[in-house]
């Protein structure tokens, strides 16, 4: 098996994410970087490409000559697919344009900028039949699949409540008035969009809600805020929620909890019991019964379901966590597209990864919570 030719879009020098694409792409030996456009800077984007060890001919000055210079080499000398890891503003054109030109993609959430831009790259998915992985992270966790497991094995009857919460602390103050890179994107509505908070973390909370449960939002009453003065963007939410069985569920999503780290936690509740997975403790799964003692859950162990153990990559003791499960979304994909390449189905369990149908859902869910912010309504029903 010859592996992927991976072609990148962002995550050049001093960029957070691309380091952490990079390593999960080569966790498992299925992917090998290929080429890149890693800046909007040609001078920067050679110097980056360089630090990674490539030539210079695949250190692109662009998106659009590193992907129409590969569409035109043979198959056999291009890269197969593009990871996107750019800020939201530049998610759009650089994948329909790498979907346009043949080539399979790996993108950064939220998908787009817009629901409307969302719609449009899920139908272009749909027409050219390539495959397309919205990076929701925590989807790929071993107990994150083994709650999901559990819950479609219907062991806790009918879903009856979702509590899940997302606390950060690092814009607790304008950190982004300091020139923070990070911050400073992801507070300014022309890169980030309508939303600050719950369109970084927020949607991560909404995407676990449903990955999960197995169930949609179909309703939300939001209480959106901006704390910090001078803020563009929201840094705080509080949204109840209504799932499509008749469930009601509480999301809250804070960029203002002063202290937090990344303490995302999820907790689902059923007729004969429930289940509690924390982000910050990623190889425990809380279980509690009706009738029967809490049992823990942990990664690596035979009990487990096939799906988590899949996901697993080494025995039950030895912590897996936010770079092995940003890996699972890589190794997924590339075992699909390994298999679409040889004339294989993918099974169900290399399938198992966030298409553009959460990225519209993400869009969506994005624009609902805005605008239920701003309604006086106290319920609006989620559009898409």
């Amino acid at each position: 098996m010859k592996k992927l030719k991976m072609g990148m879009i962002g995550g050049g020098k001093n960029a957070f994410i691309g380091a952490v694409h990079r390593i999960a792409a080569n966790m498992d030996g299925l992917i090998e970087l290929h080429c890149g456009a890693f800046s909007s800077n040609p001078e920067l984007s050679l110097e980056s490409g360089k630090e990674l060890g490539l030539a210079d001919d695949k250190c692109y000055g662009s998106y659009t000559q590193m992907i129409e210079t590969e569409a035109k080499l043979p198959k056999n000398e291009r890269m197969d697919f593009v990871s996107i890891v750019t800020p939201n503003h530049a998610h759009f054109a650089p994948a329909m344009l790498a979907l346009e030109n043949g080539f399979h993609v790996i993108l950064d959430k939220p998908m787009t900028l817009t629901l409307a831009e969302a719609k449009i790259l899920e139908q272009k998915v749909k027409e050219t039949g390539l495959y397309l992985c919205l990076t929701h992270t925590y989807s790929g966790y071993p107990m994150v699949k083994q709650a999901r497991n559990m819950i479609a094995e219907n062991d806790f009857g009918n879903i009856r409540k979702i509590m899940v919460e997302y606390p950060q602390g690092w814009l607790s103050t304008n950190f982004e008035s300091g020139g923070n890179k990070q911050a400073a994107w992801r507070t300014d509505p022309s890169k980030s969009g309508i939303s600050g908070c719950m369109g970084d973390i927020g949607t991560h909370a909404a995407h676990l809600s449903e990955y999960i449960s197995g169930l949609k939002i179909t309703q939300l009453c939001a209480d959106i805020n901006t704390v910090v003065a001078k803020r563009r963007l929201d840094d705080d939410g509080n949204v109840l929620l209504k799932f499509d069985n008749g469930a009601n569920g509480i999301l809250v999503a804070s960029q203002i909890a002063a202290g937090e780290e990344n303490s995302l936690k999820i907790k689902v509740y059923g007729e004969k019991g429930g289940l509690e997975w924390h982000q910050m403790e990623p190889n425990t799964l809380v279980v509690k019964w009706i009738d029967s003692p809490t049992q823990l859950y942990r990664t690596g162990n035979g009990y487990l379901s096939p799906i988590a153990a899949f996901n697993t990559r080494i025995p039950s003791g030895h912590p897996e966590g936010y770079l092995e499960a940003f890996g699972n979304l890589y190794k997924n994909f590339a075992l699909t597209l390994q298999s679409k390449l040889e004339g294989k189905e993918p099974t169900a369990n290399m399938l198992d990864f966030p298409t553009a149908k959460d990225g519209v859902r993400g869009m969506a869910f994005i624009e609902n919570v805005i605008a239920s912010g701003k309604s006086t309504q106290k319920w609006t029903e989620f559009k898409i």
